[in-house]
């Protein structure tokens, strides 16, 4: 019942601000840049709020005798991300399902697999440009993160159009 309750009000508030966009694109694709790009932006405050609060910009030194590493440090702009990626994906996921993609026949747990994938595979992607602009590159990680994921946005469109929600 909440989750219908949900839909029905984001529905409700993205439909009135649809004509002002009407004419320019399609109404699956209007539902889709406003619900990705809502959590996209969610996802920046959140990136920012666990690197700069929570993981407090440090870097964390395991000691893994296993694998055949001495040491292997994982920094805080990698937990924040990691971090962002599993609430974004959660609520990206629940978006697309029930508000964006509605007419896809496809059943819950298969778009769940397929989404799972392209997520993983953008997550990826974008966590190697991260890396690439945070520590070649010497951007502010915030910033960074911000470039890396509008890099992406178009990739991730067309996974999910194309695969996930087909």
């Amino acid at each position: 019942m909440k989750l219908n309750l949900m839909r029905s009000i984001i529905i409700h508030i993205l439909d009135f601000f649809y004509p002002i966009v009407r004419r320019f694109i399609p109404k699956e694709t209007y539902y889709y840049a406003a619900c990705g790009g809502g959590n996209l932006v969610l996802s920046w405050f959140l990136f920012f709020f666990f690197y700069q609060i929570v993981f407090q910009k440090e870097v964390t030194h395991y000691y893994i005798s296993w694998l055949g590493y001495k040491h292997v440090a994982i920094s805080a702009h990698t937990y924040s991300s990691f971090s962002t990626f599993l609430i974004s994906f959660t609520i990206g996921f629940l978006l697309n399902r029930y508000v964006v993609f509605t007419k896809s026949e496809l059943k819950g747990y298969i778009q769940l697999f397929r989404y799972g994938l392209s997520a993983c595979i953008t997550y990826f992607l974008g966590w190697i440009l991260l890396k690439l602009f945070v520590e070649s590159l010497m951007i502010f990680p915030s910033i960074a993160n911000i470039l890396s994921s509008c890099i992406i946005v178009g990739f991730s469109y067309i996974m999910q159009r194309k695969f996930t929600f087909k």
